[in-house]
């Protein structure tokens, strides 16, 4: 009897993973390729991205092309609307016809979720972008958070460096008073934008704006915290923990008691580079999840991890499970636990 193969992909906007599991969960291939968001893209650059994404991992594997994949589950950026899935799945099954049999196709947070337990869970993203997402045991799904930089984003590396920059601007044209002296955050914005006057700040947030590259500023504050112990560099990490923390109490009492009850707590799966600032952030996550008078379940146990897997190998899962089939996954060895309560 021949080997089956699953596929999963871990689908970004700027670059993907795929992998390729054995039933056993052991892996067959890993591989790195290009973005994957459909709205970025539009569908059929996607397409054709998956399809290379799938061709070199084939290859790897030692897979002939034409052998397909059992199934294969895509947990993509931008992949959340149905409307979305359905278009690249019937794209995939009409252009790219030996890919595989079975498809699966969903946001990106469900991986990341799978990863690290098969009975839900919560995942918190906090990047260059910020998200939060539920899904309880019965796979009922929640969220918080997700909006993008227009209109949302707290807890990002993007509202980070804007808060900085907003609080010198805002200091300047005595709108409000800054919580501590701007001096020295106003001089890092000056050096990292390479601005002489506060106007010249215009150029990166309207004709030359760059999301990712106006979000790195959040690793200069964030060096001014922890090295210079600037008290506003301090102040603004403390306010995004607050609003990461807010994120999980909004999508509390949504919860599976299940998950609350859990012997170690509930469990958040922590994803992007701003929880690398974890030492800056805990007092404020710690005050935000604090449950509001009404509406809001207190959150008594809490365990936040960090997955040391790609979420391509949850969208693996995830994509054999919508076929019907089960992959054999150690959980418990795809993360690491940074903080509990």
């Amino acid at each position: 009897m021949s080997e089956s193969y699953y596929g999963g992909i871990e689908g970004g906007a700027t670059h993907s993973t795929i992998v390729i599991l054995k039933q056993d969960g052991s892996v067959a291939a890993l591989v790195e390729g290009p973005g994957t968001n459909p709205w970025l893209l539009g569908i059929d650059q996607c397409l054709i991205n998956i399809a290379v994404l799938v061709k070199d991992a084939k290859k790897q594997a030692n897979i002939d092309d034409d052998t397909k994949l059992k199934s294969l589950g895509m947990s993509l950026s931008g992949g959340e609307q149905k409307e979305i899935q359905i278009k690249i799945i019937s794209g995939m099954q009409s252009k790219y016809p030996n890919t595989s049999d079975n498809y699966h196709v969903c946001t990106d947070t469900y991986g990341a979720i799978e990863t690290a337990s098969s009975s839900g869970g919560l995942v918190l993203i906090a990047g260059t972008g910020s998200n939060c997402q539920l899904i309880n045991p019965d796979g009922k799904v929640s969220g918080c958070g997700g909006w993008g930089h227009m209109l949302g984003d707290e807890g990002s590396a993007f509202q980070v460096s804007m808060l900085g920059v907003k609080t010198v601007i805002d200091a300047e044209d005595n709108l409000r008073d800054p919580p501590y002296d701007i001096s020295y955050v106003k001089k890092l914005m000056q050096e990292f934008y390479n601005i002489s006057n506060r106007f010249a700040i215009l150029s990166h947030v309207y004709s030359d704006f760059e999301k990712p590259k106006f979000s790195e500023f959040c690793k200069v504050l964030a060096e001014g915290a922890r090295k210079e112990k600037d008290p506003l560099c301090c102040w603004i990490f403390n306010e995004t923990g607050k609003n990461l923390g807010n994120h999980i109490r909004a999508v509390s009492s949504k919860m599976d008691k299940t998950l609350l009850n859990q012997p170690s707590g509930l469990q958040v799966t922590c994803v992007g580079s701003v929880w690398k600032s974890w030492d800056l952030l805990k007092d404020g996550f710690l005050e935000g999840i604090k449950p509001r008078p009404e509406g809001d379940v207190e959150i008594k146990k809490l365990k936040l991890i960090q997955l040391n897997k790609s979420p391509a190998f949850g969208a693996a899962s995830l994509g054999a499970r919508k076929a019907g089939l089960t992959l054999t996954l150690d959980y418990e060895a795809n993360y690491e636990v940074f903080f509990s309560t």
